[in-house]
Formats: C-alpha cells, structure tokens, sequence
C-alpha cells in the first residue's frame, strides 16, 4: 500500500507543478501521509458536494486551483442522501465510488471555461 500511496502522490506533484497557466486538481480528502509526500503541498481550495450542483447525494471532492476561481453551485438539492458512502462491498464498488458528478464536471466547463477563455484575451491583447 505505501507504494500506491507513492504513485499517487507523485502523480498529484506532477499534475499540480505542471508549468502551466491554469490548474485544477480533483481529489478526496488526504490523510497525513499523503500530504508529507506531495511536493510543494498545500490544502485544498475548496471542496465541493454534488448536492451544490444538481444531485441529491453527497460525496466531499476536493480541489486544488491555481489561476481559477472557486466553483459556484448551480443548483442545489434536497435528498442529500449518503449512497457512496454507504456502498456494500462488492465487484463494481471501486468503479461506482469513483464516479464522478456530471454536475460538478459542466460546472467546471462553463465556469472555469469563460475565466481560461477570458483570461488567454487579455493575455493575447497585452
């Protein structure tokens, strides 16, 4: 297991130093461990719920941005109901629990899509 937490944490340095403008990491919560092995580490921008955007369940997803603005919820529920959470053990588990909101990802296209297209004219124009 500490190798995957490795591999993991290398990946999450990689993606978040990358030299570019705009960044957006999604990830769960990190323990302790985790957080010792990124490079240039710090705590999340913000954490989102699917309930914020369209869907009656929760499920806490951190994000770490740089050159974006925090996502604002586009359509909040009620029903807020703990189904991966409380998710029996079986072959598809993984699969569901890491399924990700399709609420969230067009929040994340139209808003931070308009600040990167924004953002590139005043660079183009400077």
């Amino acid at each position: 297991m500490w190798a995957e937490l490795d591999e993991g944490a290398a990946l999450f340095s990689t993606l978040w130093n990358a030299p570019i403008p705009h960044v957006a990491v999604e990830n769960p919560v990190m323990h302790r461990h985790a957080k010792a092995r990124i490079v240039n580490y710090r705590e999340p921008a913000q954490s989102v719920q699917p309930w914020q955007f369209g869907h009656g369940e929760t499920k806490r997803t951190c994000l770490w941005l740089r050159d974006l603005p925090p996502l604002v919820p586009t359509n909040i529920v009620e029903g807020r109901e703990h189904r991966v959470h409380m998710m029996p053990p079986g072959p598809d588990r993984w699969k569901e629990r890491s399924r990700f909101f399709t609420g969230i990802a067009q929040a994340m296209a139209e808003q931070w899509g308009a600040h990167i297209l924004a953002a590139d004219a005043m660079r183009r124009a400077a």
